[in-house]
């Protein structure tokens, strides 16, 4: 794998604290604190176009490891006041570290993903090579087919309570979920055995906030 191989993936809400400073507090203070460890190479933050809870979205590309490197770990023992407040308060924290599997589409590291399409799911164990075929052969091509449809990486949980695998896909708009293409893509025999058997799936749709990096 390459320089980011991994994944810092945090879902959030701010609870009861106002939206204004929760965004000031992240944009200008949380979220630049991170990319100053080496081997954070970018940070995105995604606020929620599905309406669903948590609204909010952030994750890092960094490499496998780097949460365990002394330079990470010091970012806690130089917080702010307002840091160590703040993120004793929020009303979801929902932090989830991946390793990647595979990456398929167009990547262009200085464009950020208007759009991003987040979909977790684990599968029992007898369809593990079936879930790994299936996007293979047949979902990720079909997406990518898609007028709008960029990038598909696929990730394995290493940290955190989630289902065991996450889709991140990057979009131009959510314009594409009404091409015919998407439709196809999702209405497949192979795609409802999967979707049947899944257990914990979950699916967020997510707008560019902010990049960090």
């Amino acid at each position: 794998m390459g320089s980011s191989d991994g994944l810092l993936f945090v879902y959030s809400d701010p609870g009861t604290i106002p939206v204004p400073e929760f965004n000031d507090w992240y944009d200008n203070e949380h979220g630049p604190a991170r990319l100053t460890v080496p081997g954070i190479s970018a940070g995105y933050r995604f606020r929620a176009l599905d309406g669903q809870a948590p609204p909010w979205l952030a994750y890092y590309e960094m490499k496998c490891g780097v949460l365990d490197s002394p330079e990470y770990k010091a970012l806690w023992a130089a917080a702010s006041a307002r840091e160590k407040t703040i993120m004793s308060s929020l009303g979801t924290l929902d932090r989830r570290v991946y390793e990647l599997i595979s990456d398929s589409g167009s990547p262009d590291s200085s464009a950020a993903p208007a759009v991003v399409l987040a979909v977790s799911l684990s599968v029992p164990p007898t369809m593990e090579d079936d879930l790994a075929a299936w996007y293979a052969d047949e979902h990720i091509p079909m997406l990518l087919a898609v007028p709008g449809w960029q990038r598909i990486r696929r990730y394995r949980l290493t940290a955190g309570t989630a289902p065991a695998y996450l889709s991140l896909h990057s979009l131009a708009s959510p314009a594409v979920f009404d091409e015919p293409g998407y439709r196809a893509a999702v209405s497949t025999p192979w795609q409802k055995r999967i979707v049947d058997a899944a257990i914990g799936r979950e699916r967020r749709v997510f707008g560019l906030h902010k990049s960090f990096g």
